[in-house]
C-alpha cells in the first residue's frame, strides 16, 4: 500500500515549488521521479496545457522514466488536421467531451484498445493508460479558452496496471501539481507580456520593482533608428488588413534583426523602430558590431521580402532608413503615473531620428554619426555635414557602404 506520509512530503515539496517559481516542465519531471519513489509506477506521462504568448497557443510536457523531460509549444492556428495522432488521442476525446478522467486497460483478454495510442502503449508493454483533467482559471486565458487547467496522462508498465491506492495517489497529488503549475504559469506569463511589449531588459526591469514615475538610469548606448518610407502612400493603397500585415513584415525584417544582434527593441513609434544596443563589457566597439549587423541585416530582409513581391506589381516596394548614433541617454519610466512606457530619451535619440530623415534625400540606406563610424573602417563613407535642430554645430555624417549589391 502507499505510504499517505511519503505523498504528503511530495505536496510539501509541491508547495515549495509553488512558493519559488520553477519552471513547469521541471518541476513535472521531478514530480514523476519522486512519485515512483513513493510506490506509484509511473513510467511514462505527459502534461498539457495552455498558455498565454505572442508566439504559442499550448505547451507540453512529456516524461518516461530514465529519461530527461521533453518541452515542446504549439503554435497559434496550427493545423490538429494535419495531426492525426492529435486528432485520434484519447487526450483530445477527454477536452472535447469535457470528460474529468478517462481509464484504458492495455494487457490481457479486456484490453481496451479503441484508440491507437492505447494500442501502440499496449504493444511497447504498458498494462495500463489514466488521463486526468483539473481545471482552473487563469484570468489571463479566461478570454480566450473559458476555464483552462492541466491535463495529464499516465501510463504504466505494471502488472495489472496500477492499484486502486496508487490511482487514489495520483487523483490526490494531481490538483497540488495544478495549483503549484497556476501559481508558476502566472509568473511566467507575467514576464511573456512585460518583455513582449515593454522588451527584455525593461521588461525585466519592471517585473523587479522599476515602476515609479521617473524611475530610471542614464546608460550609454548605441541607438539603431529605422523608418519606413512611403508609408502613407502605401497605407491608402494596401487598405487597413493588408498594410496591418505589410508593416508587420517590416518589423520582422528590423526588429528581428535587432533582437537576432542582442539588441532591446523599445518602441515602434508609427512605422519607426527604435532600439538600443547597450554599452557593456564589450565596449563601444561591440556594441557598434551588433548594430551594424542589425542594420546590414534589417537591409538584406528587405531585400528578400522585395525579391519575393508578385511580378505584376501588385506588392509596394519595401525601402526603409536607418540612423546609428550613440551617446549617453536617459532609460527609465516616462509618462503619466497613470500610464507609463518604458523607453529612452536624450539628445542621442534625437539625433537618430533626424539623421534618419536625411537618408532620403543623400539616397543612402544607413546614416551615422562619426562615433559609430570610427569602428566601421572600410565601410565608412562620408556623407558631409549637417545642421540638426537642436544641435550647435553642423555635424559630420558618414553612410554605410552595403554588403550586398541588390538593393536600389
Amino acid at each position: 500500500m502507499i505510504d499517505m506520509a511519503d505523498i504528503d512530503a511530495v505536496e510539501s515539496w509541491l508547495v515549495d515549488q509553488a512558493l519559488h517559481s520553477a519552471r513547469v516542465p521541471d518541476m513535472f519531471g521531478d514530480m514523476c521521479i519522486r512519485l515512483r519513489e513513493t510506490g506509484v509506477p509511473v513510467d511514462r506521462a505527459l502534461l498539457a496545457w495552455t498558455t498565454l504568448h505572442p508566439l504559442f497557443d499550448a505547451e507540453t510536457a512529456f516524461w518516461k522514466t530514465g529519461e530527461a523531460v521533453q518541452h515542446a509549444r504549439f503554435e497559434h492556428d496550427q493545423e490538429d488536421e494535419e495531426d492525426d495522432g492529435w486528432l485520434s488521442s484519447p487526450m483530445r476525446s477527454v477536452q472535447v467531451n469535457r470528460l474529468p478522467r478517462l481509464r484504458r486497460h492495455l494487457e490481457g483478454a479486456n484490453a481496451e484498445l479503441d484508440f491507437p495510442l492505447c494500442a501502440e502503449l499496449s504493444a511497447e508493454g504498458y498494462t495500463d493508460y489514466f488521463v486526468l483533467m483539473t481545471n482552473f482559471q487563469l484570468p489571463a486565458l479566461k478570454e480566450m479558452h473559458g476555464n483552462t487547467g492541466i491535463m495529464i496522462s499516465w501510463a504504466t508498465r505494471q502488472s495489472g496496471g496500477f492499484r486502486d491506492d496508487q490511482i487514489q495517489a495520483i487523483e490526490y497529488i494531481q490538483p497540488r501539481l495544478a495549483l503549484a503549475a497556476k501559481a508558476n504559469l502566472e509568473s511566467e506569463i507575467a514576464r511573456t507580456v512585460a518583455e513582449t511589449y515593454l522588451g527584455r531588459s525593461a521588461g525585466t526591469r519592471v517585473l523587479n520593482g522599476q515602476i515609479r514615475h521617473g524611475d530610471g538610469e542614464k546608460i550609454n548606448a548605441v541607438i539603431f533608428y529605422s523608418d519606413m518610407r512611403n508609408s502613407t502612400r502605401i497605407a491608402e493603397a494596401l487598405g487597413p488588413d493588408p498594410y496591418l500585415r505589410w508593416l508587420n513584415g517590416y518589423f520582422a525584417a528590423t526588429a528581428g534583426a535587432v533582437i537576432a544582434e542582442g539588441g532591446e527593441v523599445l518602441d515602434f513609434i508609427g512605422d519607426a523602430v527604435l532600439a538600443v544596443f547597450p554599452i557593456d563589457e564589450t565596449g563601444l566597439e561591440g556594441a557598434v558590431r551588433h548594430a551594424v549587423a542589425a542594420a546590414d541585416q534589417s537591409l538584406e530582409n528587405v531585400a528578400r521580402i522585395n525579391a519575393g513581391a508578385p511580378v505584376n506589381g501588385s506588392q509596394p516596394r519595401l525601402e526603409i532608413g536607418i540612423a546609428l548614433s550613440v551617446g549617453e541617454v536617459m532609460f527609465g519610466n516616462i509618462g503619466v503615473p497613470e500610464r507609463m512606457t518604458f523607453s529612452v530619451i536624450g539628445q542621442t535619440v534625437h539625433a537618430a531620428a533626424r539623421i534618419e530623415t536625411l537618408t532620403k534625400a543623400v539616397q543612402k540606406h544607413v546614416l551615422m554619426t562619426a562615433d559609430v563610424a570610427q569602428y566601421v573602417p572600410g565601410r565608412a563613407e562620408p556623407a558631409g555635414e549637417f545642421e540638426l535642430s537642436g544641435f550647435s554645430a553642423p555635424e559630420p555624417l558618414f553612410a554605410l557602404s552595403q554588403r550586398i549589391t541588390n538593393l536600389k
